[in-house]
């Protein structure tokens, strides 16, 4: 994975991107282990240390604290875990997640193994952001399942992973700064899925 500052582009996260094809384009460069074609990414301050946070993430059984659609993750070793997630219809998706790369406080990247529900990867930054704490981005490629008619289902039920990572990333940021994650009421469209 190339040095974020060697990127022949702004500084701006790529997650910022108006145009998804650049987007995916970049995300695919800098991933270590390219798996999918379609993006999704975030950025969120939060104001903590970024050793603090990458630890946290890096016990990647704490993800399902602040990932909705996560219900499980088991850790297999140290760089394997197996994942378990809601998708739209009351059905779950399993992959096994490799981790890829590592720098201590500052990335974690990923690629699902073969054979995989979802074929996914994509990596997660801690940039210190001086007093305003640490700037933290997630960068995800994945391949919908049943392709773009998957995705539009996935957006309707709301599982789509855009628009799950800047909740997730949301939930990480209250969880981190307060020590909870506010909750709501179910939207309409999750109340029928759950009676489904």
């Amino acid at each position: 994975m190339p040095d974020m500052a060697d990127r022949p582009h702004d500084d701006a996260p790529v997650s910022t991107s108006k145009d998804s094809e650049a987007a995916v384009r970049i995300a695919t460069a800098e991933a270590v282990e390219a798996r999918g074609d379609s993006f999704a990414g975030w950025a969120v301050t939060i104001n903590r240390p970024s050793a603090e946070l990458y630890a946290w993430w890096r016990d990647f059984s704490n993800l399902a604290r602040v990932m909705e659609n996560v219900e499980r993750v088991d850790m297999l070793d140290d760089k394997r875990s197996h994942w378990v997630v809601k998708a739209p219809g009351g059905a779950h998706v399993e992959w096994d997640a490799i981790v890829t790369e590592e720098r201590e406080g500052a990335l974690i990247a990923w690629a699902s193994a073969e054979g995989a529900d979802i074929a996914n990867s994509g990596y997660v930054t801690f940039q210190d952001a001086g007093a305003r704490g640490t700037v933290v981005t997630a960068t995800i490629l994945y391949d919908p399942p049943a392709g773009m008619i998957g995705k539009l289902v996935a957006k309707l039920f709301q599982r789509e992973p855009n628009i799950q990572v800047r909740r997730d990333l949301a939930r990480f940021k209250q969880l981190m700064e307060t020590g909870e994650v506010a909750t709501n009421a179910m939207n309409p469209k999750q109340r029928e899925e759950q009676d489904a």
